[in-house]
C-alpha cells in the first residue's frame, strides 16, 4: 500500500499539487490522466487554484478532481462509467422531513402539532444519517433498552419504529433512498469497480481522515491500486509510543490512527509526501499541547520548547464579542496593506463572523461568511416571517407596523398614511382584531386612510382567510403567502415577484418556497394557526451563500470549510469552551450506553474531529488565537486547547509573542479625538411663552423636573401611548376614581344595604369594554372587588364618626398675583368630606405610591396642601369654603389589605402652617419662573428627581448626568 502524509506545518493543497506536478513531469498531457479524490468541493476548487499558482500561468490540462465527502447529484455524475446510473435517487431533504413529520403526526398515542413534528422529523433525519453513515441497521434497536433502563428509553425505542417499520416502505414506494445510504452505495460501487478494473492512470485520495466507513473502505482500495496513493493530513509520526497508545476519541490523531489501523499498517509504514518538508518546530508545541490526558505527566519532564515554535503565534483576549470582532477586522484590514498577502478568519461562531464582516464594511471591504447566512435572517426571509406573524396575530399593531415598515413593503405601504394610522389608531389599547377592526378605528380620521387600509386588507384577505381556517391545505397556504408578499412588494408598475426574488436571498427564498410547495402536496390539512411556526421550522436550516462580490484575499470560514485551506494569516476565533469545541449535543433518541451498544460513535468523536481541525490550523506560519472573556454579560471559560497551551507554556516558562496594538487600534476607531462633557439643558424661553396656568398635580413636577413642564407646555410635546397598551395598567387609576365617585354621587349621604353590589355595578360600567380583556378580567377586576369591599367598610366607619362626603371629582381653581401677571392653579379634587364640626377633609385616591411627609413639607409633593389652600379661599365654590381639618391619602391597591388611609401629618408642622407654606412656596415658584433668566432645568435636584420621566431622553439625561457638568444645579 502507498500511504503518505503531509505534516500539518505545510500548506496541504500546495504540497499536494507540487508533488503531483513533480510526478507528472514536463508532459502537460500526463496530468490529465490523474484522478484526485478530495474531501469537499471547496477543496477541489482550492486545489485548482494551487495548480494555477504553481504553474505560473502556464496552460495545463488539470487532473480530474472529485469530492468524496459531500457528494450530491451533480458531483456524483462526475464519476465516470455511469457508476450511479442504476442507483435510486436520494430523497430531497425537505420531502424527507415532511414525510417523517407526517409519520410522527399520525401516531395516535402522541399527537403533536405540525411545527413540533417538523422539528422532531429533523432530529429523526439526523439519526437516519448517522446510522446509515456508520453502515448500521435498525434491526438491533429492540435489544438496546433492557428492563433496567429508564422507561423513557422504552418509549423512545417504541417511537423509533417509525424508521424501522414504516420508513423503508415509504422509500421503496417512492423509488428513493436516504442521502447517506446513496453515498454509501456510490462509494461502495466505486470501491468494487476499481478493485475489479483499476484505472489506467494514477489515483490519489488526499486530505480525508476516513471518518465515514464507506470512505475508509474506498481509501483502502485506492491505497492498494497499482498507481494509487493515499495522502493523509497531518499524521503525527513523532509522538512517543506511550502517547500514541493512549489516544482516545477526543484526540486529533484518533481518526488517523483508526484509519491506518484498519489498513493493517503502523505509523512507520506511512511515508512523507515527496513534496513535503519535515515538520516545523510548531508541531512540537502542538503535540505537547494536545497530548492524551493519560500521559500528561510527561509535562513534568518538559524543559523547553523551541523558540521557533512560538514565532508568529499570538493570542488576543477581548472583553466582549464586539471588541473581538473589531480587533479581528483590524487584523484582516492590515493584511491588505501588503500586496498579495492573504488572511482568513476561522470560527464556528456565526454571530462573530457576521460582526467581523460588518466591521470590515466600514472600509468598503466585502467579505462573506462561507458557511452562509440563515435565510430567516435575510431581508426576504424576515419579510416572509413578518407576513406570517401578521396573520397569526390577527393584524396586531406591532406585527402590522413591523411588516409595513419593512423596505420590501414600500410598494403598498404609504409612509404618510402608515404614520397617520400609527398615531391615530394604533397607539393605546389594541383595536379589534383583523383589518375590520383597523378600519373601524381609522374611520373617524378620513376616507383616504380607510381606503388605503381596504387595499392592503384586500391583498391579505386570501392569506388571512386560510390562516383562520381549521383545515387548510399547505400548498394553498404557501401560494396565498407568496401572493400576499408579492402584492405588498409591487411598486411603480413592477410586479412584486421582480422586486422580491431578484437578489441572492430572494433567489434562495423562491427556491425554498417552490420546494416547499411541491413537498407539501400530500401533507394532511392543518389548522391555519400552525402555519407560521411550521414555516419557520422548515426554513430554519436554509442558508444563503452569495455567489460573488467577496474580497479575493480575505476569507471567513467555518472549521469544516477551513479543512485543507491555508492563508498567510490564520485567525482562530471564538475559542471558548462550548463554542470551539462545541458542547456535545444531547441525543434525543439514545443514551450513551445505547449509542455504544448500537455502534454509533460517542459525542467525543466530534470533539476529536474538531481538535484535528484546530491542530491543522494552529500549525500555520502566522496564527492569531482569539476569544472573548464575556459573552452576553456572562464570563466564559477558555477553550480546553487554550488552557492546555497555557499549561505547557507556563511549565517551560515561555510566552507567546506580544501582539501588536490591534485592540487599541480597534477601540481608537470609535473613540472621539476628545470627550467634552456637556451641560444639562437650560432653556430660557421668553416670559410671554411660559405657561400662565398649571394643574395642581403638575406643581411637584415643576419643582423636581422643570424641563418636563417646558417640553409639555411650551414645546407642546406629548408622549405617545405605547402600542397595544395594557388598558388595565394604563387606565386603572381613572377607572377606580370613576367607579368610586359615581357610587358616592348615586347614594348621597346614606349608605344603602346593597352598597357593595351598587359599587361593583359602577365598577362594571367604569371598566366598560376593557373588562373583556383576559388580563384585566383575571388581574384587575379581582383587585377592584377587594377595593370595593374595603371601601364600603370604611364608609360605614366614617359615617359612624360623623364624616360624610360633601363632593367628589370637583373642579377648583385659585388665582395668585405674580410679577408677569395673574397665574391660575387648577385642580380636580378626588373627594372632599365634612366632619362633625363642619371642617373639610380633602382626600386623594392613590393607586400607586403615596408621597412622604418630608416631600410634602419641602414642597416636592404639594398637591393636597395646595388643594387645601384652594378650598380655604373658596376655590371649590362657596359651599365648600371653610377651614381644612385634615388631609388624607387613600392608597387603593387591591392587595391585602386592599386599601390604607394615610393622614398627612408633618412632624412639628401644624396643618394650617403646612397649607400656608405650600401656598407661599407656590407663589415664590411662580415668581421665580416669571424671571426670564430662570431656566427650565432637567432634574435640578437629583435626589428628588421623579422616578419616571417622559422627557428624560429629550433632555439627554444619560449624556450629561455622569459628567463634570452634571449634578445639582
Amino acid at each position: 500500500m502507498r500511504i503518505f502524509t503531509i505534516p500539518s506545518s505545510r500548506p496541504f493543497l500546495d504540497a499536494l499539487a507540487k508533488g503531483i506536478l513533480d510526478r507528472a513531469g514536463d508532459d502537460p498531457r500526463t496530468l490529465g490522466d490523474f484522478i484526485i479524490l478530495l474531501p469537499t468541493r471547496r477543496a477541489c476548487r482550492s486545489l485548482r487554484e494551487a495548480f494555477l499558482r504553481l504553474s505560473g500561468g502556464r496552460p495545463m490540462l488539470l487532473p480530474r478532481m472529485n469530492p468524496i465527502g459531500d457528494l450530491d447529484e451533480e458531483s456524483a455524475e462526475l464519476w465516470e462509467d455511469g457508476l450511479a446510473i442504476d442507483l435510486p435517487p436520494a430523497i430531497p431533504a425537505l420531502d424527507r422531513r415532511l414525510l417523517l413529520a407526517r409519520l410522527i403526526m399520525a401516531r395516535a398515542d402522541s399527537p403533536v402539532p405540525p411545527d413540533q413534528a417538523a422539528w422532531l422529523a429533523a432530529d429523526l433525519a439526523r439519526l437516519l444519517d448517522q446510522v446509515q453513515t456508520e453502515g448500521l441497521g435498525f434491526d438491533r434497536l429492540a435489544t438496546l433498552a433492557p428492563d433496567d433502563l429508564a422507561k423513557h428509553w422504552q418509549v423512545t425505542l417504541d417511537f423509533l419504529k417509525l424508521v424501522t417499520e414504516h420508513w423503508p416502505a415509504i422509500l421503496a414506494e417512492r423509488g428513493e433512498v436516504d442521502p447517506a445510504e446513496r453515498r454509501n452505495r456510490l462509494l461502495g460501487l466505486r470501491t468494487e469497480s476499481w478493485l475489479k478494473r483499476p484505472p489506467a492512470g494514477p489515483v490519489i485520495a488526499a486530505g480525508s481522515t476516513g471518518s465515514i466507513p464507506a470512505t475508509a473502505a474506498l481509501l483502502k482500495a485506492v491505497a492498494g491500486l497499482p498507481q494509487g496513493a493515499v495522502v493523509l493530513p497531518g499524521l503525527d509520526q513523532e509522538m512517543d509510543d506511550e502517547g500514541w497508545d493512549a489516544i482516545d476519541e477526543s484526540h486529533p490523531q484518533f481518526g488517523l490512527k483508526k484509519l491506518i489501523g484498519g489498513f493493517g499498517l503502523a505509523r512507520r509504514d506511512v511515508a512523507p509526501w515527496p513534496a513535503s518538508e519535515t515538520e516545523r518546530d510548531r508541531s512540537i508545541l502542538i503535540r505537547e499541547t494536545l497530548r492524551p490526558a493519560a500521559t500528561t505527566e510527561a509535562w513534568q519532564h518538559l524543559e523547553s520548547v523551541p523558540a521557533a515554535a512560538l514565532e508568529g503565534l499570538k493570542r488576543i483576549d477581548s472583553r466582549a464579542p464586539d471588541e473581538e470582532a473589531a480587533t479581528i477586522a483590524i487584523i484582516l484590514r492590515q493584511t491588505l496593506e501588503t500586496p498579495g498577502r492573504t488572511a482568513a478568519l476561522v470560527t464556528p461562531d456565526r454571530g462573530l463572523a457576521r460582526r467581523v464582516a460588518s466591521s470590515l464594511a466600514r472600509w468598503g471591504v466585502e467579505v462573506d461568511d462561507s458557511a452562509g447566512r440563515p435565510l430567516a435572517e435575510t431581508a426576504v426571509g424576515a419579510f416572509l416571517r413578518l407576513a406570517t406573524s401578521l396573520a397569526a396575530e390577527q393584524v396586531g399593531p406591532l406585527s402590522l407596523l413591523a411588516l409595513l415598515k419593512h423596505p420590501l413593503a414600500a410598494g403598498q405601504a404609504d409612509r404618510r398614511l402608515l404614520r397617520a394610522l400609527e398615531l391615530l389608531a394604533l397607539r393605546g389599547p389594541r383595536p379589534a382584531a383583523g383589518f375590520e377592526g383597523l378600519r373601524a378605528a381609522a374611520s373617524p380620521h378620513g376616507a383616504e386612510l380607510t381606503g388605503w387600509l381596504e387595499r392592503v386588507g384586500a391583498l391579505a384577505a386570501p392569506f388571512l382567510s386560510l390562516m383562520t381556517s381549521d383545515l387548510a391545505v399547505l400548498p394553498d397556504l404557501i401560494d396565498a403567502h407568496i401572493g400576499f408578499v408579492e402584492g405588498l412588494a409591487a411598486a411603480d408598475g413592477s410586479p412584486g415577484a421582480d422586486i422580491l426574488w431578484r437578489h441572492d436571498d430572494g433567489e434562495a427564498a423562491a427556491s425554498f418556497l417552490e420546494e416547499a410547495r411541491a413537498a407539501t402536496a400530500g401533507f394532511p390539512p392543518i389548522a391555519g394557526r400552525h402555519y407560521p411556526r411550521l414555516f419557520e421550522a422548515l426554513m430554519a436550516d436554509r442558508v444563503v451563500r452569495p455567489r460573488y462580490g467577496s474580497h479575493p484575499r480575505l476569507s471567513i470560514w467555518g472549521p469544516l470549510e477551513a479543512r485543507l485551506q491555508c492563508a498567510d494569516t490564520m485567525i482562530l476565533a471564538g475559542l471558548n469552551e462550548g463554542t470551539w469545541p462545541a458542547e456535545p449535543a444531547a441525543d434525543p433518541w439514545m443514551s450513551r450506553p445505547m449509542r455504544q451498544a448500537f455502534g454509533l460513535p460517542s459525542p467525543e468523536r466530534r470533539i476529536g474531529l474538531a481538535a484535528h481541525d484546530f491542530a491543522q490550523l494552529l500549525a500555520g506560519p502566522e496564527v492569531v488565537l482569539s476569544r472573548a472573556a464575556r459573552v452576553e454579560g456572562a464570563p466564559t471559560v477558555p477553550s480546553r486547547w487554550l488552557l492546555r497551551l497555557d499549561t505547557v507554556l507556563a511549565r517551560v516558562g515561555a510566552r507567546l509573542e506580544e501582539p501588536p496594538a490591534w485592540a487599541d487600534w480597534a477601540q481608537a476607531l470609535d473613540r472621539p479625538e476628545r470627550v467634552a462633557a456637556i451641560a444639562p439643558p437650560s432653556p430660557r424661553p421668553p416670559v410671554e411663552a411660559r405657561p400662565r396656568k398649571l394643574r395642581v398635580s403638575e406643581i411637584g413636577l415643576w419643582m423636581t423636573d422643570p424641563y418636563a413642564i417646558y417640553a409639555r407646555h411650551i414645546l407642546k410635546l406629548r408622549p405617545l401611548d405605547p402600542l397595544e397598551a395594557d388598558p388595565g395598567a394604563a387606565d386603572r387609576g381613572t377607572i377606580i376614581h370613576s367607579a368610586l365617585s359615581g357610587f358616592l354621587e348615586e347614594i348621597g349621604g346614606d349608605l344603602p344595604e346593597d352598597s357593595l353590589a351598587r359599587l361593583l355595578d359602577h365598577g362594571q360600567r367604569a371598566f366598560g369594554e376593557i373588562i373583556a380583556y383576559p388580563g384585566v378580567r383575571a388581574f384587575w377586576w379581582p383587585r377592584f372587588v377587594r377595593i370595593a369591599e374595603w371601601f364600603v367598610d370604611r364608609e360605614i366607619q366614617r359615617r359612624h364618626r360623623g364624616l360624610t362626603p360633601a363632593a367628589t371629582e370637583i373642579a377648583g381653581n385659585m388665582m395668585i398675583g405674580a410679577p408677569a401677571g395673574r397665574f391660575a392653579l387648577t385642580a380636580r379634587a378626588d373627594r372632599i368630606d365634612r366632619d362633625g364640626d363642619g371642617g373639610l377633609v380633602i382626600i386623594d385616591y392613590k393607586t400607586g405610591a403615596v408621597p412622604s411627609a418630608g416631600d410634602m413639607a419641602q414642597g416636592y409633593s404639594p398637591q393636597l396642601p395646595l388643594e387645601a389652600a384652594m378650598a380655604r379661599e373658596g376655590g371649590f365654590g362657596a359651599a365648600l369654603e371653610g377651614e381644612v381639618a385634615g388631609l388624607e391619602h387613600w392608597r387603593l391597591t387591591g392587595n391585602r389589605p386592599a386599601g390604607e388611609i394615610k393622614q398627612v401629618k408633618v412632624k412639628d408642622v401644624p396643618l394650617p402652617e403646612l397649607i400656608e407654606g405650600a401656598r407661599s412656596g407656590f407663589a415664590a415658584l411662580v415668581a421665580r419662573f416669571d424671571d426670564p433668566a430662570t431656566p427650565y432645568l432637567s432634574f435640578p435636584r437629583p435626589a428628588y428627581a421623579p422616578r419616571f420621566s417622559d422627557y428624560a431622553h429629550l433632555a439627554r439625561v444619560q449624556e450629561w448626568s455622569s459628567g463634570p457638568e452634571g449634578g445639582e444645579a
